[in-house]
């Protein structure tokens, strides 16, 4: 399957709930605005198949990460059979985010 053909309605999108105190004590004061910073800096990330949302987590009821196609929401099970067809392994995939995550935090601080 070609990912460049993909329109966007086919994507993936990811949903990232960022928890304030991911970003130091302080971390409510920048939360609203590291979550768009954060979503430009994974934009690039698997762009031909996933459609990324990093927004603030405020609420331990909201999952951590969730996905969907075209509005409707998938198992994280079916969400991992979408990103096989592109040759992801989905735990990888979450490491790989989670990890650009912490790079990024230490770039919106400029640390």
């Amino acid at each position: 399957m070609s990912a460049a053909a993909l329109p966007n309605y086919q994507k993936l999108t990811v949903t990232y709930r960022v928890e304030p105190g991911c970003l130091g004590p302080e971390g409510k004061e920048h939360i609203e605005k590291f979550c768009p910073f954060a979503e430009k800096g994974v934009a690039e990330l698997d762009s031909d198949f996933i459609h990324w949302d990093i927004v603030p987590r405020f609420s331990k009821a909201e999952p951590e990460m969730s996905y969907s196609v075209n509005g409707k929401q998938l198992t994280r099970n079916k969400a991992g059979q979408y990103l096989a067809v592109f040759g992801k392994h989905l735990d990888e995939f979450e490491n790989h985010l989670e990890d650009k995550l912490a790079l990024l935090i230490d770039a919106y601080f400029e640390r």
